[in-house]
């Protein structure tokens, strides 16, 4: 099991992951770090846990918007059980860039710091 170090919020945690998912889990963290600085530029540093706690939560409602973006679209589409309808496909594919762009602008941001 491979551990790499990554930075929320100014601090560095040790997190363990799978061999060959470092570079996703740094990506992710640096993904959670932007949002934390958000809503902490947002509100204030008003504790590392509080923070973490509504970031986790922001990040949770836009996990649950795409899901149920993904949900309505199944259910207009209808496909047979167990297949991924082409608007669904679609969808994915949508989000998946999306989050490449969000994560590409973060590792940008950081990288100039």
């Amino acid at each position: 099991m491979a551990q790499v170090s990554v930075r929320i919020n100014g601090r560095s945690y040790d997190v363990a992951c799978d061999d060959g998912q470092e570079e996703r889990l740094i990506n992710l963290a640096q993904y959670v770090d932007e949002r934390v600085r958000e809503i902490a530029g947002a509100v204030g540093q008003i504790g590392e846990q509080r923070l973490l706690v509504m970031t986790s939560l922001l990040i949770a409602d836009e996990l649950g918007d795409v899901h149920e973006k993904l949900r309505s679209r199944q259910t207009m589409a209808a496909p047979e059980p167990g297949s991924v309808s082409a608007a669904e496909g679609d969808a994915i594919a949508e989000n998946m860039e999306s989050m490449a762009v969000r994560i590409e602008a973060i590792a940008q941001k950081l990288s100039q710091d």
